[in-house]
């Protein structure tokens, strides 16, 4: 597994924002996991900052579960 990175905020049902990591950008498109490797959806776009920047991703399911901070990867 390779860190995606943390998530920054949860917006509606079914994005994530997340932090990458600049010098390990996950791949567009890539299945995302948690740290138990349970799904949790796909990595649909990256955007912001060249340093810093985020990604989104789209979850199949609801994102009540999911707290700010928690680290997601890539497999």
């Amino acid at each position: 597994m390779k860190l995606a990175g943390q998530i920054r905020s949860v917006i509606g049902k079914h994005f994530l924002v997340i932090y990458c990591d600049a010098a390990q950008l996950p791949q567009l498109y890539a299945d995302v996991v948690d740290c138990h490797q349970k799904p949790v959806g796909k990595l649909v776009e990256v955007f912001g900052n060249i340093r810093k920047p985020c990604a989104t991703v789209y979850c199949k399911n609801t994102t009540e579960d999911r707290l700010q901070g928690e680290k997601l990867y890539t497999k």
